[in-house]
């Protein structure tokens, strides 16, 4: 068992901090009381004064995948052979080792949503995982998590260019629509009782039973509305990722009722479509009613630079409690693992995030991170 004493928790469902004692057992937040005894059988942190998260979330990443050294060399991201891959899973692509992941322990990041890059229309199948562990199959929450579509610059500069399609957003939105068409046209069937088991269609099985969303990526605002449109088109649950140009549209976004998967942020604005990039957007979406995550896109930038991200979103007008939010609860509930992770709330994972001030601070040190009630990196 673990006993947290005397730490300043933070509730993201009320938007406040409080003092308390946090009890860890078998891995699971166990109880939060202002006085809690201890036994033998517990290890003590004294938290005095020391800032008690929730472990940070990066709701989109191809960390374990995209790692930094081997992506100079090629690009294991991106299946770049056919525009159309929904088989695709990151499950087997996630390498534990990657040295990313101690980044991400180092900077209070517990879990991420990881997956295919943006090559091909339909690029394949994420994964929610946890950043501790050695084996991937123990470090999912959620697999599949997201089934990930590419709009925009990508997808036509690695097929167009070599006289394939899509070489143009209409040929990209009609691969995706004629796709979505065969999948609906074989669960219908199968609800009918004809037709036979299809490898290539049963990947669809979650997204169209609204389990998991279509994770898009998109940036200018005529592909964010492509993506609406065609989400809609079939009844279909959605994320709008990156969304680079969503401050320009923000109460369209917010009439839609799709979250936002905002950045990165940081990174270099080497696209047309990225040529808008600002850490105003996150705010400007979450004040029109848009529930906003952020994202790294690990490793265009930097997973470990997170609470970075958060911090320059404030800095340009984001509401402070909704940064924090928008890498954990939030990010969480985008990413559909809020009954396990992104509160301080007895019953859910034991993953948190130890600062020895306001994590919004560049000053601020991270001090312990756990995952499943294990300190896995102390400072």
């Amino acid at each position: 068992m673990l006993l947290i004493q005397n730490g300043l928790l933070y509730d993201m469902e009320a938007n406040r901090r409080f003092r308390a004692v946090l009890l860890v057992r078998d891995g699971k937040i166990a109880e939060i009381a202002e006085n809690i005894p201890k036994t033998e059988d517990m290890r003590v942190v004294d938290a005095e004064g020391i800032h008690v998260l929730p472990g940070l979330i990066d709701a989109h990443s191809h960390i374990g995948i995209a790692q930094e050294k081997l992506s100079v060399q090629s690009d294991p991201s991106n299946e770049g052979t056919n525009p159309i891959t929904p088989c695709l899973r990151a499950i087997d692509a996630i390498n534990p080792m990657d040295s990313a992941f101690h980044n991400a322990l180092a900077a209070g990041i517990t879990g991420v949503m990881t997956g295919p890059g943006s090559s091909n229309a339909i690029g394949g199948q994420f994964a929610f995982i946890k950043t501790h562990g050695r084996r991937v199959d123990d470090m999912v929450v959620l697999a599949p998590a997201a089934m990930k579509l590419a709009f925009g610059e990508n997808p036509v500069s690695n097929y167009g260019m070599n006289g394939n399609i899509p070489s143009t957003r209409m040929g990209i939105a009609s691969l995706i629509r004629e796709e979505l068409f065969l999948a609906r046209q074989y669960f219908d069937s199968e609800q009918s009782g004809g037709g036979q088991t299809s490898f290539g269609m049963e990947c669809y099985r979650d997204v169209f039973e609204r389990k998991i969303p279509l994770k898009a990526h998109v940036h200018r605002t005529d592909d964010i509305f492509t993506a609406i449109r065609i989400a809609k088109e079939f009844g279909l649950e959605l994320t709008l990722d990156h969304c680079t140009e969503g401050h320009l549209i923000a109460d369209e976004i917010a009439a839609s009722a799709f979250p936002a998967i905002v950045g990165p942020s940081l990174a270099s604005r080497t696209k047309d479509e990225v040529s808008m990039s600002d850490f105003k957007t996150a705010g400007v979406l979450q004040k029109a009613g848009v529930t906003v995550a952020l994202t790294t896109d690990h490793p265009v930038s930097r997973i470990q630079y997170l609470p970075l991200c958060a911090a320059l979103a404030v800095r340009e007008g984001m509401d402070e409690w909704a940064a924090l939010r928008a890498i954990t609860i939030d990010a969480a509930r985008i990413c559909r693992v809020d009954q396990r992770l992104g509160s301080l709330n007895p019953g859910k994972d034991a993953d948190l995030a130890i600062f020895d001030g306001n994590p919004l601070e560049l000053k601020t040190r991270l001090l312990f991170t756990v995952i499943n009630g294990e300190i896995v990196w102390q400072n």
